[in-house]
């Protein structure tokens, strides 16, 4: 039993803000994005990301359309700073996009990030000190007049700065850090002085930054504190304001879309949630919640799989599979009601024609998905306990997509064949349908070398009967497999790989490790799992792709005979 919370906890003080006017208000049009995956989202990992991770990252937010992306906090670390570096001499910024720092409000900091910045087309520099009177008090032990004049003379500083590097066009932002728990009277005078220290005009205008730092109410009370931000500061019309919510609540997608509707224009936050504690406000969710109303979110997720499996290597965290739109069982019903309904909403549904689905907001189709009604696993489900079978009888343990993607398999095979199916008949058709040596195309063997700092193989297959070897190099096994293939005329990418122990089993012999590829094929949405068991895990590797090969072009056959 909790205990009584009233002597512990109090509840956040309303707004006096009699007329407010986001209750009556929608979101008619998209906010300015700003991700923050390259900083606050790459501060809150277990392992920051590596060089490679973060160019990766970056790239994956240029091609989903974001326009302005935090980088760095290049003053933290030498890393941060070489990454900030790396982008601007390396010409990987685009010219329709912004890079944005991070430092806090002190005078070493900000030099050393003005540093980083040299020779940036364009670049916004964050500036940020705590304001509310837990951080004032018990923190730093500075009076309001004292953080005041900090965040001023930092904002002044930056000015002086800007004029040292006149070829960069300079945009400042400013966050009173901690401003849903300071007062807003205080927030208001730290935030119109920092406008004036800047002078911002509307052809020079400053981003005010106000955080949900840490999340500490409801969303209303973060949307009245917005709003009645947005008509009191000075000069706003020089003024963007942006939202920053956390999550501690849960409440961060909330508190964005009513922090809009109260008179935001930006928003700040990270795909999929990412962030410290309980993470930022989920940009994927935020704009595809616009999407679903009517609202374009300029902001590309139409192969959500993609920028997911992307996130998913850079961050090295996994994606809830009951995550909004883009969980691996969010477009999947287990329910046999469920099922009827969304299978007759899709017979109705017709081409072109106003969305109107049961169970499903959004067309899986718009995020390159499909929807796939399976049916149910676990060791009760009898058919349905497919991975629950293939587990504890045989030691295979499928990746969620592949139970999804087999089980449809199974469904297939029981609707011709009726009846139940024993775990000998489940394994024998998973060793048809990935583990086949029969089909056209067979591995047989493969020999690694190195060639200078690339991987290289020679892989022997066996086309139509007709034994070839082909060479590949790349930066690993399986990407010097993959241009291999090319060479073979089989343009395939890896969308997604995993490698396990094959555990306790009757089935495979010598067979101790297991490798699960998801491939698609170059130039098409058709995507599909390969699968390899083999003692070397590098082998099983190479098989499970030439089993995705196999089951990619089994599909295209099918697909042309339909």
């Amino acid at each position: 039993m909790l205990k009584d919370p009233a002597s512990k906890y109090t509840a956040f003080p309303p707004v006096d803000i009699a007329d407010r006017q986001w209750p009556s208000r929608t979101i008619t049009s998209a906010p300015v994005w700003m991700s923050t995956d390259l900083r606050d989202g790459n501060q809150a990992l277990f392992e920051p990301m590596n060089a490679e991770r973060k160019m990766r990252m970056f790239k994956t937010l240029c091609e989903v359309g974001f326009k302005e992306i935090e980088v760095a906090f290049p003053s933290a670390s030498q890393t941060d700073f070489d990454f900030v570096r790396k982008l601007i001499e390396g010409g990987h910024i685009p010219d329709d996009v912004t890079i944005e720092v991070l430092a806090p409000a002190r005078e070493a900091l900000i030099r050393r990030t003005f540093e980083s910045l040299k020779g940036a087309r364009r670049a916004i520099v964050h500036i940020y000190n705590a304001t509310s009177k837990p951080f004032r008090e018990i923190v730093f032990g500075l009076s309001k007049a004292e953080v005041l004049a900090m965040a001023v003379s930092a904002v002044t500083l930056v000015r002086e700065l800007t004029l040292t590097q006149p070829e960069t066009e300079w945009v400042l932002e400013y966050s009173p850090e901690n401003f849903t728990a300071t007062e807003l009277d205080f927030a208001l005078e730290v935030c119109d002085a920092v406008t004036a220290a800047w002078d911002a005009t509307p052809e020079r205008k400053i981003i005010l930054n106000l955080p949900t730092t840490v999340e500490m109410a409801t969303p209303n009370v973060y949307a009245d504190q917005i709003e009645w931000m947005h008509r009191h500061l000075a000069r706003r019309d020089s003024i963007i304001i942006s939202l920053h919510p956390h999550n501690d609540r849960g409440t961060a997608v909330a508190a964005a879309e009513l922090g809009l509707m109260a008179g935001a224009d930006r928003v700040e936050g990270c795909l999929f949630g990412s962030g410290e504690r309980t993470g930022n406000v989920d940009l994927v969710t935020l704009a595809l919640n616009l999407y679903t109303q009517g609202v374009s979110p300029h902001l590309d997720f139409s192969d959500i799989n993609a920028v997911a499996r992307h996130f998913e290597h850079c961050t090295q965290m996994p994606i809830h599979p009951r995550h909004p739109y883009v969980g691996d069982l969010v477009f999947t019903a287990f329910s046999g009601s469920h099922q009827d309904a969304i299978k007759k909403g899709f017979t109705a549904q017709e081409l072109d024609a106003q969305w109107n689905l049961p169970y499903l907001p959004i067309d899986p189709a718009d995020l390159g998905r499909s929807y796939d009604s399976v049916i149910r696993i676990n060791s009760q489900s009898g058919k349905g306990g497919v991975a629950y079978l293939l587990e504890t009888e045989y030691g295979v343990v499928m990746p969620r997509r592949l139970q999804v993607e087999f089980s449809g398999e199974v469904q297939h095979y029981t609707d011709q064949h009726g009846g139940e199916m024993e775990a000998a008949d489940i394994w024998e058709l998973f060793a048809k349908t990935y583990l086949n040596t029969t089909t056209p195309l067979r591995y047989v063997r493969h020999h690694l070398f190195e060639d200078g700092e690339a991987q290289g193989i020679k892989l022997t297959l066996q086309i139509d009967g007709k034994t070839q070897e082909f060479t590949g190099e790349g930066n690993g096994p399986i990407d010097a497999a993959v241009h291999a293939l090319r060479k073979a005329g089989i343009a395939l990418q890896v969308r997604s790989y995993e490698e396990r122990s094959l555990g306790s089993s009757r089935e495979g012999g010598d067979a101790k490790a297991s490798a699960f590829m998801e491939v698609m094929q170059a130039g098409s949405e058709r995507e599909c799992y390969g699968v390899g068991l083999d003692a070397n895990i590098v082998t099983a590797s190479i098989k499970a792709l030439v089993s995705g090969a196999n089951r990619l072009n089994a599909a295209a056959k099918s697909a042309k005979a339909a």
